[in-house]
């Protein structure tokens, strides 16, 4: 049976988050995107902490489709080793799963 997760990556340009979250439904990776208000990320890169703007992108998948959908999202990422989280997605309800499945099930996207 299925499951719902929500999936979650970062990145610092708005752009660039829009399009992987509209590009995400389009291809039926994913039944919803959000992408959150700019927000500030701290890192370390190579020795040195840094810090810059950043939105996060949240996937509502199945727990079918999430490997598919990580593989589509790095593959247009801007990081080399980009923010891959999953969370499961627990206490929903049947009808809301029932749609997810539904605009998941014929993705055009397969790794």
């Amino acid at each position: 049976m299925a499951g719902i997760v929500i999936a979650q990556t970062t990145v610092n340009d708005e752009a660039k988050a829009y399009e992987i979250a509209q590009g995400a439904v389009e291809a039926r990776l994913s039944a919803a995107a959000d992408v959150e208000a700019r927000m500030t990320l701290f890192r370390r890169d190579n020795g040195t902490l840094r810090h810059e703007r950043g939105y996060r992108v949240s996937f509502t998948t199945t727990t079918e489709r999430v490997a598919d959908l990580e593989a589509w999202v790095h593959e247009r990422h801007p990081y080399r080793v980009p923010q891959w989280i999953v969370l499961p997605a627990a206490g929903t309800t049947q009808g809301y799963l029932d749609r997810v499945v539904k605009e998941t099930a014929s993705g055009r996207y397969s790794s």
